[in-house]
């Protein structure tokens, strides 16, 4: 019983990671950047991206299978979109969180060359 109960857990931490593992690529963050004008096809990417068409469709087909973009054809372009606008503050709060971790190594250096500088001295 107890293991049944956990499962809806599980799966929710499973999915979670799927997700965030789903964001954690150079390349589908530049993505993500761009689509954050508004909706762009392949070839647009391809402008802004240092990457083959093939690699780009690559980490499309990912974002989309993990639900963090949509598409719509017209023709026979495909046009890529976010699918929640939430995935930029998830975003914001990661860049946020290392921008003060960035903060504190900065400040652990400065306080080290400082004991280094007192000890020479001494």
């Amino acid at each position: 019983m107890k293991k049944a109960a956990t499962l809806p857990k599980e799966q929710l931490m499973d999915g979670i990671a799927s997700f965030l593992k789903a964001l954690a690529d150079p390349t589908r963050l530049r993505i993500l950047h761009a689509l954050q004008g508004g909706e762009r096809c392949v070839n647009d990417l391809l402008a802004e991206l240092p990457c083959s068409q093939a690699n780009v469709s690559k980490h499309l087909a990912l974002l989309r299978a993990a639900g963090i973009v949509e598409f719509r054809r017209q023709g026979v372009q495909i046009y890529y979109r976010i699918a929640d606008p939430a995935v930029f503050a998830i975003c914001g709060v990661v860049c946020g969180a290392l921008e003060r971790s960035l903060d504190g190594r900065r400040e652990g250096l400065k306080m080290g060359k400082t004991a280094f500088a007192a000890g020479a001295r001494a």
